[in-house]
């Protein structure tokens, strides 16, 4: 199969990487449209505009900015060609419904790239998680210089709001929101409380300001409570049992999230297997980062 990564800064480096440990992938191209980044790569055929592209590649890797998001996907969308394109799918939920109702009627694979859901920490965790009450969330990180036209909820927030959509199946009450511009026009923390009709409430915050980096969630159910570290691919449990705490540390084989999403993403490709979940699942998570996002403003 011949692939493309389209945007070749921080993660679409990893992608390209990882692109190249694939067996069955004969050919990569890199697309970027800056010249500097293109010269880094000399032994990688590459362009600047993803359109050249037509006729050559049978997948793509979307890593670029999130407002080119929408018209590189439906580019490809509309060739027939499978796309990954990382998220936030799209800037708004226009568009997103957009590419989907596109890849259906092209029968082409659209998927979006939420790494956590391929964090082995949370799909351990995941199998023990039943009717959570209550959940805290904490994505934190350094000062990145990089994506600032998109704010921390599409940026960080996001992931956090992907896993809950998928650990609670239910409709949302309420939300309260509070954000803070810090260095860059757009929110750089921000604080989002969201309750469920059936009494789940999540607390979210996603920080670019910090002087560290963390990945963290915190899971309480009827039974038991589940600490979980994305970074560090950790789960601990604590129970309460004849009057005593417990802790037991889950056995977890850590693996590349990353590798293990865009792995799946070929086997779909490969396999002609057209599944809308990953969309429909990414788009459920955009109108939730929207609305919060709304309500900041």
């Amino acid at each position: 199969m011949r692939v493309a990564v389209i945007g070749v800064g921080k993660l679409g480096s990893i992608h390209l990487r990882i692109y190249k440990e694939i067996k069955g992938i004969r050919k990569i191209y890199i697309v970027d449209t800056n010249p500097t980044t293109l010269t880094a790569y000399p032994e990688i055929e590459s362009f600047s505009n993803f359109k050249d592209l037509a006729g050559k590649v049978d997948l793509v890797s979307i890593a670029s900015s999130t407002p080119t998001h929408f018209e590189i996907s439906k580019f490809f969308l509309n060739q027939k060609i499978p796309v990954l394109v990382e998220k936030p799918l799209t800037e708004n939920l226009n568009e997103a419904q957009q590419l989907i109702s596109l890849a259906r009627k092209k029968r082409t694979l659209l998927f979006v790239g939420h790494v956590e859901r391929y964090n082995n920490a949370y799909l351990e965790a995941k199998k023990i998680i039943k009717n959570p009450l209550f959940i805290e969330c904490h994505r934190l990180s350094v000062y990145p210089n990089r994506s600032l036209e998109t704010s921390v909820v599409l940026d960080l927030m996001i992931h956090d709001l992907d896993i809950i959509l998928d650990l609670v199946k239910d409709k949302i009450k309420r939300c309260e929101v509070k954000g803070v511009k810090v260095l860059s026009p757009t929110d750089d923390i921000a604080n989002a409380r969201v309750t469920f009709k059936k009494g789940c409430v999540a607390d979210i915050t996603a920080s670019r300001i910090s002087a560290k980096r963390e990945r963290k969630i915190r899971i309480f159910l009827p039974h038991c409570y589940i600490s979980m570290d994305y970074a560090e691919q950790n789960v601990e449990i604590y129970q309460r049992l004849k009057g005593n705490i417990t802790r037991e540390v889950l056995p977890i084989s850590k693996e590349e999230p990353l590798k293990k999403e865009i792995m799946e993403f070929v086997n779909l490709a490969r396999n002609k297997n057209f599944t809308m979940e990953h969309a429909e699942k990414a788009k459920d998570a955009l109108m939730l980062a929207l609305h919060i996002e709304k309500n900041l403003k």
